[in-house]
């Protein structure tokens, strides 16, 4: 079996970890990673390295024409019975039988004024989900946006949770430094992230003075001004951060440190950050749509993220309520041990057996 690795980034976001979890967890004999890096203990397939989102929208473009013209004759070369793509790219009419993971439908939910990937998942992605063999989502909310938007039958889909790493994402015993009294959010700064109303909601908490607000996630020429302005605007200059891209070894210090994790989102596939930071033992403040409230069970308060006020809210009650926060760290630990990549990968494993 072929493992469709070209997207791969330096900079993971959500796909390339998804991708790198769940690696060591599919346990097939035969196992050939299509990658422009050397993953030791893989046979690897030296591919072009230039495919990946860190060359822009024209490796976009470069990985789709790769796909489409030098995949299908890979695949042949090789030999191979089965491709699986941890995003929903393949080749089109090919000979090539595979499966493929779609992550979300957020372009089509909210979709931009000349974004290339409004008619990427318009025209491109339909066709692939539908000479696919198999369909793996990431939550039953993706799940039932394929069968939605694309009119896909529900028994082509399967629906297996992601989960997150234990080793890395866990309590710590110290710490920040630092001695400050911080909300976090994680992620990027588009907005369909709904960081307008969390500024908003900040702004609006009673002895606000005594809390900041930082926001880690890359800075978007296109979005982060608009935020700076509001920020300015609201006069709340000194309390927010803007932290840009935190890497990932940093991610468990700031998650640890926090009072809660805000996240506020109008639309998730998933949402890695909340269940990173429930296995934090971090509290968390997140919205009621989606898959948010499949990933945080019980174990975080919900809210309506159109409505400020409840944004407000939830993160004065977390601020000033130790109980509360005592109870949601206790039941964020419960609820993230719920999740594991073996069980990704052995359900993952189960469907691609369907078709090898």
């Amino acid at each position: 079996m072929l493992v469709n690795l070209s997207f791969l980034s330096t900079k993971p976001t959500g796909i390339s970890t998804y991708a790198l979890n769940l690696l060591p967890n599919l346990k097939f004999s035969q196992l050939t990673l299509l990658t422009s890096e050397n993953i030791p203990n893989y046979d690897c397939y030296p591919i072009p390295y230039n495919l990946t989102p860190d060359q822009g929208i024209k490796g976009h473009l470069r990985r789709l024409l790769w796909t489409q013209f030098q995949l299908p004759q890979i695949y042949k070369n090789l030999k191979s019975r089965l491709l699986f793509s941890p995003l929903p790219e393949a080749p089109l009419n090919s000979n090539c039988r595979f499966v493929v993971m779609s992550h979300d439908l957020i372009p089509l939910r909210f979709p931009k004024r000349f974004s290339p990937l409004t008619p990427y998942h318009r025209y491109y992605i339909p066709q692939v989900l539908k000479q696919a063999q198999h369909i793996i989502c990431n939550s039953q909310a993706t799940a039932q946006d394929i069968i939605d938007f694309y009119q896909i039958p529900a028994s082509k889909i399967t629906s297996i949770p992601l989960a997150y790493n234990r080793q890395h994402f866990r309590p710590l015993k110290e710490k920040l430094v630092e001695n400050r009294r911080y909300f976090l959010y994680i992620g990027r700064h588009d907005p369909y992230k709904n960081l307008n109303r969390l500024i908003a909601a900040f702004a609006a908490l009673p002895n606000r003075g005594e809390y900041e607000l930082w926001l880690a996630g890359p800075i978007d020429a296109r979005y982060t001004p608009t935020l700076e302005t509001q920020v300015a605007e609201l006069g709340i200059t000194e309390q927010v951060k803007f932290l840009n891209y935190v890497s990932y070894s940093e991610l468990p210090k700031i998650i640890n440190g926090a009072i809660a994790l805000v996240f506020p989102s109008l639309w998730e596939g998933f949402g890695f950050p909340v269940l990173e930071a429930m296995a934090c033992g971090t509290p968390v403040i997140t919205s009621n749509l989606s898959s948010l409230p499949e990933v945080a069970g019980d174990a975080a308060i919900l809210i309506n993220p159109y409505n400020i006020g409840e944004i407000t809210e939830a993160m004065q009650i977390i601020a000033e309520d130790m109980q509360v926060r005592s109870h949601l760290s206790t039941q964020g630990i419960n609820r993230a041990n719920q999740f594991s990549w073996e069980k990704t990968g052995l359900a993952t494993v189960e469907v691609l057996s369907r078709y090898l």
